[in-house]
């Protein structure tokens, strides 16, 4: 009986809780937030029933997306020594029907982006913190660049999907 009892309590006291949890179980909060930070639009997303949303009319899409088909990996040089690999993927946002041209051109754009990259990393551009929005923005903007070079009028931006830094 002696050894029975501790079970005993505790199973009890197990029962309890789930039972108080049960109970005392709340309704989730519906939370609409606005990502854009338009207070207008917010406070719109806030007045609006759920129920009442909306309906958004399907068209012709604007743009199309194309996953370049493999990752960059960048070295990182400091003293003449790999100190680090960047490891990089991309998406295309091209006008649609882009992406067969997309396709037949992307080993010369894979040069071009592999030429950008290096001369990123030589800059210091994926030391310290990296993330930093300015130099995220400056190796967008030269990627856009010359993806518009090599693609012409169909390349829209250029998406940065993953991005890893490896030290060494």
């Amino acid at each position: 009986m002696g050894k029975i009892l501790p079970i005993l309590l505790a199973l009890i006291g197990l029962g309890a809780g789930v039972g108080a949890g049960l109970m005392l179980k709340s309704e989730p909060e519906v939370v609409e937030t606005n990502p854009c930070g338009d207070p207008e639009a917010g406070e719109h997303l806030a007045a609006a029933p759920a129920a009442q949303a909306e309906p958004v009319e399907e068209g012709e899409p604007t743009s199309d997306f194309v996953k370049m088909n493999n990752q960059f990996v960048v070295p990182v040089v400091k003293d003449a020594q790999v100190s680090a690999l960047v490891v990089l993927a991309f998406s295309l946002e091209v006008t649609p029907g882009g992406s067969e041209e997309f396709y037949q051109r992307e080993p010369k754009l894979r040069d071009a982006f592999l030429q950008i990259l290096f001369a990123h990393a030589n800059a210091g551009g994926f030391d310290g913190v990296f993330t930093e929005v300015e130099k995220l923005n400056s190796l967008r903007t030269a990627l856009r660049e010359v993806a518009h070079r090599i693609l012409g009028d169909i390349i829209i931006d250029v998406l940065i999907t993953d991005f890893v830094r490896q030290d060494i």
